[in-house]
């Protein structure tokens, strides 16, 4: 529902040339108005004036385009390219700007706001993702110091600094012109706050030394994925030699533990990294998928001095004293987010794997169990399990070979779960040939009868429908759900990829002549 006053402000900005001309006899306080405006209807060029002549002292995306009273829709979740590119040009030039009728009041712009999502309602239908949001400030920083030298200003610009609040992503395309952006941020009006850092496809060394020019005691989210080889050792070193104060949410990549490999010079190595990581006394997310740490969850976890509210052990080959650890260690009474994808929990530790259900069934708001072999015969118990999750919001538990029959019982319960918004489940095992296995390969994912799944996807959401849970979304991703990283950086990773696994080859050739 749209107010009188948002009514007003969208039919003044839908004309840009008279909006921009009458900026200057805007009221201070219409600037938020007229910027929701302008985002909805895509109006770059009076997005770039509101934002060059901004009179307030804080610029907060996120507030600025969610729930308002004039007007309630959330327009965070819309990366659109048009806006946010008019939006960042803006900043530069309001720094630039010197007949600008304010008076340069800005200290804080928030760029941390944006949702990244995969279906995108803005017009352009073109996005500017986080990883184009970090080049796009890099490169318009180091032009704004460009343009500070060669033109003659007023001196005072030299005295505007803007905290510009943003979650960097790095890959190794945009390194060298986010590293100069850091280095040069003490010259430079617009001050670039590292709260979030993603990096992906970097060189160790590399990776630690933008970490430093990040400023680490302040970073709050510390992501460290894929094409990074960050083992063990490399943790140490990390943690010796740079403090995450406040960091509350740490991502490690695949293997950065593989108790498989270990010797007894490992052991004190992995006790010294349970030690770091319970000096980051708000560490609230974990992320370990993939990581092999059999026997070894307990020695990780119980340093920390903070509940965790996020764990994400998939595929981690978790035996049953990890199980029995984490059923009965502090977290499990305060876990909101919880992956246990790749772990036979039904089978292998059914009584502390629901034991581990029961206890953070008052918190637990995501429950994702991909591929836990979870079959028709453990329905029942797995219907006990999560009957008490009242607060349960999502689950996903894609590449379990239930049939039709089991997900409708299922789909039965979930309609009971009062906050439930988001289910993710498999392809019923009957729609696939008889000779199937589970896991199934990536190749025969698709090679199912889609006639009898789509009947079957059809009667499972008129079981919701019939209990008047429409609002509950439901989604088959045959190869997981989206992911706006990979989609924004998919290109790169690939070719990231080829590159190691030539140099590989290079390396393994050269070793054989060298034998020879």
């Amino acid at each position: 529902m749209k107010s009188l006053r948002f009514i007003s402000a969208e039919a003044l900005v839908s004309n840009a040339q008279l909006a921009r001309k009458s900026l200057s006899s805007v009221a201070h306080n219409l600037f938020p108005l007229l910027f929701k405006a302008s985002y909805l209807l895509e109006q770059g060029e009076v997005i770039h004036d509101l934002v060059e002549n901004w009179p307030l002292a804080d610029f907060n995306i996120g507030k600025l385009l969610g729930t308002t009273v004039d007007y309630q829709e959330d327009l965070s979740s819309r990366a659109c390219c048009v806006c946010l590119e008019s939006c960042l040009v803006g900043l530069r030039d309001y720094v630039l700007n010197c007949s600008s009728p304010y008076s340069k009041r800005l200290k804080v712009v928030d760029l941390t706001g944006i949702k990244d999502v995969e279906v995108q309602v803005c017009k352009c239908k073109k996005t500017l993702g986080r990883w184009a949001r970090t080049e796009l400030l890099s490169k318009l920083s180091f032009e704004l110091l460009v343009e500070m030298q060669r033109l003659q200003f007023n001196p005072c610009i030299f005295d505007i600094a803007i905290d510009v609040l943003i979650d960097l992503f790095v890959t190794e395309r945009n390194y060298e012109l986010v590293v100069q952006a850091l280095l040069m941020r003490c010259h430079c009006p617009l001050k670039i706050r590292c709260v979030a850092f993603r990096a992906d496809s970097l060189t160790l060394r590399k990776l630690f030394y933008i970490i430093k020019l990040t400023d680490p005691s302040s970073l709050r989210k510390l992501e460290v994925v894929h094409n990074i080889r960050l083992e063990m050792e490399h943790l140490e070193v990390l943690f010796n030699n740079i403090h995450f104060p406040l960091l509350t949410s740490l991502t490690l990549p695949a293997r950065a533990f593989n108790v498989q490999r270990f010797t007894a010079e490992d052991e004190p190595i992995f006790m010294t990294i349970g030690e770091k990581m319970s000096q980051m006394t708000q560490l609230t997310e974990l992320s370990l998928a993939f990581s092999i740490l059999t026997g070894k969850i307990r020695k990780l976890l119980s340093p920390l001095k903070t509940p965790l509210k996020l764990l994400d052990v998939s595929n981690c080959a978790l035996n049953h004293a990890d199980m029995a650890y984490l059923a009965n260690s502090l977290h499990s009474n305060h876990l909101e987010v919880l992956d246990l994808s790749g772990h036979n929990v039904a089978d292998l530790y059914p009584s502390t794997f629901f034991k581990l259900l029961s206890h953070c069934s008052y918190t637990l708001k995501m429950l994702i169990l991909e591929e836990c072999n979870i079959q028709d015969i453990h329905v029942n118990m797995l219907i006990l399990g999560l009957n008490p999750c009242r607060k349960l919001q999502e689950f996903k538990f894609l590449g379990n070979p239930l049939s039709s029959r089991a997900l409708k019982c299922l789909f039965n319960v979930f309609s009971d779960l009062p906050m439930l918004k988001y289910i993710e489940f498999p392809v019923p095992r009957d729609c696939y040939p008889n000779n199937v296995t589970y896991p199934i390969d990536d190749a025969y994912l698709s090679k199912f009868d889609h006639q009898k799944y789509e009947s079957v996807s059809e009667e499972l959401n008129n079981i919701l429908l019939h209990a008047n849970r429409e609002d509950i979304k439901t989604s088959t991703p045959l190869f997981g759900g989206y992911d706006a990283a990979i989609q924004e950086t998919g290109n790169e990773l690939g070719s990231y990829l080829l590159k190691s696994f030539k140099d590989t080859l290079e390396n393994f050739n050269k070793a054989l002549q060298e034998m020879n």
